[in-house]
Order: structure tokens, then sequence, then C-alpha cells
């Protein structure tokens, strides 16, 4: 399973960047002002993002009113030799009266799209959206409201624990199958 992975990160604050774990690449490294390789796409309008300083050094800060947008880095990853994914965040606050299941209602206080691609085959693109829900059960996992090759996955929930910085670790091949 080598093939291209995209992370898009939107609505979020993170430390010290994203890794890939097992053999450790660093995706992004927000501690030390590295946004160079990272593209902006817009859905509907622009997020704020920008670097940082906090209590944890520098942090990527996202913001937004009304818009979506997110950053993306194009990265090869071999899932075989490196499975794992790393990442901190931090939310603010939930959203309130959105069904997170429908293309209405499919937004988040924070999220990372992880992206294999299909290459030539593109309808074998899959993704794995891993997000910090407002209403969905932490673990639960349903389709994407706007494709069928790509997943939801709640990995944090509702406001138990806005404003603390939160330390993830996920399988991202486990994930996949």
């Amino acid at each position: 399973m080598k093939r291209g992975l995209l992370l898009l990160a939107s609505a979020m604050i993170f430390s010290g960047g994203v890794i890939a774990s097992g053999s450790d690449i660093r995706v992004g490294d927000f501690s030390v002002d590295d946004l160079r390789q990272w593209e902006e796409t817009s859905f509907s309008g622009n997020s704020h993002y920008e670097l940082v300083d906090s209590e944890r050094g520098k942090v990527l800060a996202a913001k937004t009113d009304g818009a979506a947008s997110g950053l993306f880095k194009k990265v090869r990853i071999d899932l075989n030799k490196t499975p794992y994914i790393n990442w901190s965040w931090q939310v603010k606050n939930t959203f309130s009266g959105n069904n997170e299941r429908h293309k209405q209602g499919d937004d988040y206080p924070a999220r990372i799209y992880v992206v294999v691609s299909g290459g030539v085959f593109f309808w074998k693109t899959r993704a794995i959206n891993y997000v910090w829900s407002s209403h969905q059960p932490e673990g639960s996992e349903w389709p994407n409201a706007f494709t069928q090759n790509a997943r939801m996955l709640a990995v944090r929930s509702g406001d138990a624990q806005l404003g603390e910085w939160i330390e993830e670790k996920r399988n991202v091949r486990a994930d996949f199958q």
C-alpha cells in the first residue's frame, strides 16, 4: 500500500505539526515557522491560517467565519512501513444545530483528511476524515456526505475537552481497512 498521502488541516490549532510515525516522517513542522510546502484549497471562502506563539511554542491556528478551506500537503508514504500518524490539536468551540452526517451539516470544529491517491485510477482514491465532532460519539464512523470514497471518524467529540491540548495517534493503515 504505497500511495500518495494528502493531509488537509482545517479549523483547528496544531502543535508541532503532523508526523507520520514508524519511520518518523515529519509532514509539517509548525514549531519552526514552516508552512512553505503547504497549499490552501478553498471550498467556500478562505479560513484564516497563521503560525502563532502559545504555551506549547509555535502552533498553527485556523479561524473561520462562514468559510470552508483547508491546508494540504502531498507526501508519499508507504503505509506498510509508516502506518501511524500523530498530531496535537486544541479546539475552542463546537457547533450546534448541524447534522454532521448530511451535506448541509458537514462542518466540524477540527478535521484532518488523509487521502490515499488512486493515481490514474482516480475512482480508487480513498480518504479518512479524522474529526473532532460536535455531535457524533467518539469512535463512531460514518460515510462522508459528499463521496462514497471517504469515511468520517470521530476521534474526539463534544465540549468535554475544549481548550485542552490533545495528543493523537492513529494507525492509518488499519483505519483504511
